[in-house]
């Protein structure tokens, strides 16, 4: 090959490498089936959800949105596969308060939330309820106060794991009532649902949607809701403050994240097809029954969304010392 030849035919290769190398067009997203990891058990609000949401994404983008159940370690382990994913837009995380409480509540986890994971949009939230097994004497929050505080240590609660919301709203009522309940950590909430529900613990605080079937068959007795305001789906069991703690609240909320380095255009892709779908009026009306309220954001107000919620949890755990 002559020199002028040659000259041509690497002009020609290098003037193609951007091309060849460049990753697939945001328009053509996605051209393959997308993993939404929720590193949580089956039939929780990030489950339930996410199965929703996808399902949705699916048919607005006509590829499937798979959700994988990766549990363990208070959802560290999900969050880790998803951290350490290709950033392609093929791997989602579906995500929740606790991702922002374990960045305080776990120094020995192996990402960092907000360094590993690039924010998509919220999806909703819902307010939690304290309930205690039938069994146990007290018809009201400021009985089971006076209980527990005559009992010290002999009472014990349910969450899903260190660092899951529930988890952290029973440290926040412990705190806050001045009273010392034992947590008792299961592998995710159905078993802890299940826990409360057959007496082997005498209380839980968990998500409304969740915890209302129960409820109203009277497998567990409502005694306060953790929002600002009563509850639409029980609207005669008063809130926290209501009962007498003023002050207090405590929700959970659900969200999507991405491997950080995934393209902004899918991203951006991603939160106006989340947005689209969460103010669909079948899923409004369905999560208004169930007692979730959408949440509509852009990528860049989620992520201070988050960096607010990690620095609000620190002080928490701060102030209150680490849960055990």
């Amino acid at each position: 090959m002559t020199g002028s030849r040659f000259a041509m035919a690497l002009t020609a290769a290098l003037l193609a490498m951007p091309i060849l190398n460049s990753p697939l067009p945001a328009e053509d997203y996605p051209a393959r089936p997308v993993r939404v990891i929720v590193p949580f058990g089956a039939g929780g609000p990030a489950d339930v959800t996410a199965r929703q949401i996808g399902s949705i994404l699916q048919e607005s983008f006509g590829q499937p949105f798979v959700v994988e159940n990766r549990t363990g370690a208070g959802g560290v382990i999900g969050t880790l596969e998803a951290a350490k994913s290709p950033p392609d837009g093929y791997t989602l995380l579906m995500m929740s308060n606790t991702q922002t409480a374990n960045e305080s509540l776990v120094p020995q986890r192996k990402y960092e939330l907000m360094r590993d994971l690039a924010p998509i949009a919220p999806v909703n939230y819902s307010d939690l309820v304290i309930v205690v097994h039938p069994a146990v004497p007290a018809k009201t929050l400021q009985e089971f106060i006076a209980l527990a505080k005559a009992q010290p240590g002999k009472l014990n609660y349910a969450s899903s794991g260190q660092g899951t919301p529930y988890h952290m709203a029973g440290e926040l009522f412990k705190a806050m009532a001045g009273i010392d309940v034992l947590h008792v950590p299961y592998r995710n909430s159905g078993e802890a649902r299940s826990g409360v529900i057959g007496g082997q613990v005498q209380m839980m605080i968990d998500a409304v949607p969740a915890m209302a079937p129960n409820i109203a068959e009277g497998q567990v007795r409502a005694l306060a809701t953790t929002g600002k305001t009563p509850s639409s789906v029980l609207p005669n069991v008063p809130t926290v403050t209501e009962a007498g703690i003023p002050g207090y609240e405590a929700t959970i909320w659900l969200g999507l994240m991405a491997p950080a380095g995934t393209p902004k255009a899918i991203i951006d892709k991603l939160n106006a097809a989340v947005n689209a779908a969460i103010k669909r009026p079948d899923i409004v009306k369905l999560w208004t029954a169930q007692g979730a309220v959408p949440m509509s954001m852009s990528p860049e107000e989620f992520d201070k969304f988050l960096r607010g919620d990690i620095v609000k949890w620190a002080e928490v755990v701060k102030k209150f010392d680490k849960p055990q």
